[in-house]
């Protein structure tokens, strides 16, 4: 479901795919409501209305796919979150990529291995670090 969004976003730098991200919240969260978000997740109010604000730079990647899962069209939060590590996996293999270029590439302060952590799910993955790491794998894809 997120990782779906660089298909229907025409910018596929880091920041239009994170804001895509945070779009995509927002419109789930207004569908179902703050209290029923914090009600059916394991987050707080505060950070439900963080994302109403648009605010979700240190949301991980886990978090925000409890708050996707939420779409009456969405698969559960770990489908979503597997499926896009998946996505993530894919996309290195078919552009050639191993994490140190990805790494290379990254505005993002992380190392090959952290990438490779990110990506694997042995360290959590903020929405922005996502963001950054699809965006140097799509980009390699459209080129």
């Amino acid at each position: 479901m997120l990782h779906t969004l660089a298909e229907e976003t025409a910018d596929l730098s880091p920041s239009a795919l994170h804001t895509a991200y945070k779009e995509c919240l927002q419109r789930v969260v207004e569908t179902v409501g703050v209290d029923t978000t914090v009600a059916d997740t394991d987050l707080d109010g505060d950070t439900i209305e963080a994302v109403v604000n648009g605010e979700t730079d240190d949301l991980t990647l886990t978090e925000a796919a409890d708050i996707a899962a939420l779409d009456d069209d969405a698969p559960d939060a770990e489908a979503i979150v597997l499926e896009t590590r998946d996505h993530l996996l894919m996309g290195m293999t078919t552009a050639v990529l191993d994490v140190d270029a990805v790494a290379a590439e990254l505005d993002a302060d992380l190392t090959g291995q952290e990438v490779q952590q990110a990506i694997e799910g042995r360290i959590e993955m903020t929405l922005a670090e996502l963001a950054a790491i699809q965006s140097v794998i799509e980009q390699r894809l459209e080129a």
